[in-house]
């Protein structure tokens, strides 16, 4: 079961990467996010901040309004989230109170992570739900992503991102 387990987090992740790569091709920070329940895809999306102009539409945000809109609840115990990035505060929050079943998340965020990097404990029982994290999973790819997209922009604006 454990080696399943790892097996079907590669493959949740290898579609979150697909979504972080669509943010990329339009410009957005590529972070991708998919929500499944009981091993069936329920959402799957990446930030659209530029896009939508919306300081709110990151992967998390939009999958998780997704998969509670699917699901007819606001809360979503059964759900596992899978995040190319460690998500940031605002995320973390929207996970605590949708009361996720699981987080799982490819590489930390130096920047901005809310979960170990930045703010710590705020998945681990400080509140009235502890969500279950998961880290690692294609920790090498979900941080290439990353780091290819910000090399590019630094190469066409000559300038730090």
């Amino acid at each position: 079961m454990i080696g399943q387990r790892k097996t079907d987090d590669e493959k949740w992740m290898l579609l979150a990467i697909e979504e972080a790569e669509a943010a990329a091709s339009h410009g957005e920070v590529p972070i991708g996010a998919v929500a499944v329940l009981d091993g069936e895809l329920i959402a799957r999306n990446h930030n659209r901040s530029v896009q939508d102009n919306d300081p709110t539409a990151h992967a998390e945000m939009l999958v998780l309004r997704e998969a509670g809109r699917l699901l007819g609840n606001y809360r979503l115990p059964g759900i596992d989230l899978y995040v190319t990035i460690e998500p940031c505060l605002m995320c973390t929050g929207a996970i605590i109170w949708a009361r996720i079943g699981r987080l799982v998340f490819g590489a930390r965020d130096a920047k901005a992570g809310a979960v170990f990097s930045k703010s710590q404990g705020n998945l681990a029982g400080v509140f009235n739900h502890a969500v279950p994290v998961v880290e690692g999973i294609l920790e090498e790819r979900c941080r290439e992503v990353i780091r290819e997209f910000f090399a590019r922009r630094r190469t066409q604006t000559g300038m730090p991102t």
